[in-house]
């Protein structure tokens, strides 16, 4: 056994609570299991459904170097049985520490044997040792072959370095726990945040697709950022938070009243009361101008009037931007009264339906657009009720800030530029990238990426977004799929 100072000792701990990669850690354990036992050979298994499997496997005197990760162990499982002397290790939870091989009749060691005599190699000494975690549960299993003397014989294992390996597999075993563990948190999350966006979904289709489509040119964005030398990039850790940020900066539509965000008109669920109310006014004076005909004469007229107020009414309807000359002939609409089937004369147009006519731009009310706005401050007050932690700390504030803008002109906080992060500014670049782009949207049209990106650097040169960051998003062509 060599001699091992507290320093060196201290430095193994460092090396693997740092390493990240578990293929990695586990070749590294093993190598300096077997640095510390003067060993020649060293095979590493991870317990799994009840099988151990093959991991990684060294000989140094054949200059054998296997890992599963790398594709040249053909190996099968090992299972769990009192026939092998690894699994015993692993169910008994014990360390086994043989000196010859060839001369224990308690396990199985035909494929060793058979082994030595295909590749003119002895087996002599073993040390197996389970990888128990911080609950008593086995991770794994290591075994060592053929500890040798300073002159390279093969000597049995010395009993000193048994506490000192059998620590240091546990460490790592607690580890892997660990890791088993985080790794099973994040899925959970990230199923949790699928299902969310699917809920969504199943209420709205267009609004999936919109966040989707920005994880999407969000991913290549940061792909194509990280291979460019810029001084900015994304670290590994940060790229799942700022995804994450994606997928839930949009959950607070959760609670939006679909009526408003489904609205794909100026009077919405309204016109069809709109024209009903028209088509009996018709009627009405269709029935008195037969009832009396020498008012029939007015009561065409009346009709007449009632259908170009029809025909105009579905004409400004729609989501277009309805000019001056339109409005005025849309407060001669206004003053218009009818006769309903009760034979009461009541304004065509209720004070409800001439505020929904009278939107300049869009579908929306100042009413319901706050309604549509108050999504921003509903994903704050979830987000909020989330334990975010490490690297996702950020998660919630980036989701949350998507529609502030860096003049303070954004909603619902009006942070400025010194509040908002380089995450915040791309998530909001991508967001009207794909507000003005999208094909699925039921109140707009899509419009031409070249004029998104005329509009985009309209509001760049307002001092809204980030021009930096949006020459960057034009430049790396991802958005052109």
């Amino acid at each position: 056994m060599k001699k091992y100072s507290t320093n060196q000792l201290v430095d193994i701990i460092i090396a693997l609570s740092v390493e990240r990669d578990i293929d990695e850690l586990l070749k590294l354990i093993l190598t300096y299991a077997m640095d510390i036992s003067s060993c020649d050979g060293g095979t590493i298994y991870t317990l799994e459904d009840d099988k151990l499997y093959f991991k990684h496997m060294f000989t140094t005197s054949r200059n054998v170097s296997a890992s599963a990760s790398e594709g040249n162990i053909s190996l099968p499982p090992v299972p769990l049985g009192r026939t092998h002397v690894c699994a015993c290790a692993a169910l008994d939870k014990e360390l086994i520490n043989l000196s010859d091989i060839y001369k224990s009749t308690e396990y199985d060691f035909t494929g060793a044997k058979e082994y030595d005599k295909l590749t003119d190699y002895h087996t002599g000494s073993m040390l197996v040792i389970p990888m128990v975690d911080q609950k008593n549960r086995v991770i794994g299993v290591m075994q060592l072959i053929n500890a040798l003397d300073e002159n390279d014989n093969i000597v049995p294992f010395d009993k000193s370095i048994e506490t000192l390996i059998y620590g240091l597999s546990s460490l790592v075993a607690v580890y892997l726990n660990n890791q088993k563990l985080t790794k099973a948190f994040y899925e959970l999350l990230h199923s949790l945040v699928q299902v969310m966006v699917g809920a969504i979904d199943l209420r709205t289709p267009y609004n999936a697709n919109h966040t989707k489509t920005m994880v999407r040119l969000g991913e290549k964005f940061i792909h194509w950022l990280n291979g460019q030398d810029f001084d900015w990039k994304f670290d590994d850790e940060m790229i799942d938070p700022f995804l994450m940020s994606i997928w839930l900066h949009d959950i607070g539509k959760l609670i939006t009243p679909l009526e408003v965000m489904e609205k794909a008109t100026r009077l919405g669920d309204k016109y069809d009361e709109v024209m009903n109310r028209i088509t009996v006014a018709i009627l009405m004076e269709e029935i008195r101008g037969l009832k009396n005909p020498e008012n029939k004469e007015e009561s065409e007229e009346r009709k007449r009037t009632f259908e170009r107020a029809r025909n105009f009414i579905s004409e400004i309807n729609g989501p277009g931007f309805l000019p001056d000359d339109k409005y005025k002939e849309l407060e001669k609409i206004f003053e218009i009264k009818c006769t309903n089937e009760r034979g009461e004369e009541i304004p065509l147009l209720t004070d409800e339906e001439k505020q929904m006519l009278s939107i300049r731009k869009g579908t929306l009310t100042d009413e319901e657009r706050k309604k549509m706005e108050s999504h921003v401050t509903y994903t704050k007050q979830m987000l909020s009720n989330v334990h975010f932690d490490g690297e996702y700390t950020d998660v919630p504030k980036w989701a949350a800030s998507h529609h502030e803008l860096l003049d303070g002109s954004g909603y619902p906080e009006h942070k400025k530029a010194d509040e908002l992060t380089k995450e915040v500014r791309l998530l909001t670049i991508l967001d009207i990238y794909d507000a003005l782009t999208a094909g699925d949207r039921p109140y707009k049209a899509p419009l031409p990426q070249e004029k998104a990106f005329d509009i985009l650097n309209s509001m760049a040169e307002e001092g809204k977004i980030d021009k930096g960051i949006l020459d960057l998003f034009y430049r790396s062509n991802v958005w052109q799929d």
